[in-house]
């Protein structure tokens, strides 16, 4: 039988009489109507399980990504513990470096000495308003003071070597009128101490202004 045979009894086919079809008719119709409920089949049934698989896989993906950055967190927190233990090092380190509220007098006497073994000569040196901060306290003091290059520099680097933390700020030099080699400098200079009472200071009484030394 060939294919114009075929296509001749397919179009003399009785849909009112399948049985009176060949049997070869019967045959491809079978295969045919068990590909279309298989095709229908994957699509209504398989497909929904392959496409919830791919969903499945994308959350594996995900928690996957989420466990390799907390295994990286756990992996890293003894470098974390190390860290914070080290800063907890350097900040006991700089609270020691603040005088106690007693020892604040011994502190400004020794910039007063360092002022005088650089030979410097003081105008002024007044204590102005304390600024507490966290858990601090700034004391400025303004310094009014003349002397050579050399001597304020000997007496910057002397402020600097104290055991205390002092702070130079806003310094203006300028050079003194018929005295040659000789500058005026004005400067505030900041000494600290730890807040410990956890209140606001009343201000400190004004110092003498001084005359030159």
């Amino acid at each position: 039988m060939n294919a114009r045979d075929i296509i001749e009894q397919l179009q003399t086919l009785d849909m009112q009489n399948p049985g009176a079809w060949p049997r070869w008719v019967h045959i491809m119709f079978c295969v045919l109507l068990a590909l279309v409920i298989l095709g229908a089949g994957g699509y209504f049934l398989v497909q929904p399980e392959y496409e919830q698989l791919g969903q499945e896989k994308q959350k594996e993906l995900a928690l996957r990504k989420e466990f390799e950055e907390k295994q990286q967190k756990v992996a890293a927190l003894d470098a974390y513990k190390a860290q914070l233990e080290e800063m907890q090092h350097s900040f006991g380190d700089m609270l020691r470096q603040l005088p106690s509220k007693a020892e604040v007098a011994k502190l400004l006497d020794d910039i007063s000495q360092t002022r005088i073994a650089a030979s410097l000569e003081e105008e002024l040196f007044q204590p102005q308003s304390d600024q507490p901060k966290d858990f601090y306290i700034e004391m400025p003091n303004r310094m009014v003071v003349d002397g050579s290059y050399h001597q304020m520099g000997q007496f910057v680097s002397g402020v600097a070597a104290l055991p205390r933390i002092v702070v130079v700020d806003e310094v203006e030099i300028r050079p003194l009128e018929n005295r040659k080699g000789m500058l005026h400098m004005s400067a505030l200079v900041k000494t600290y101490r730890y807040q410990d009472d956890g209140s606001t200071p009343p201000p400190r009484p004004a110092a003498n202004g001084g005359g030159k030394k």
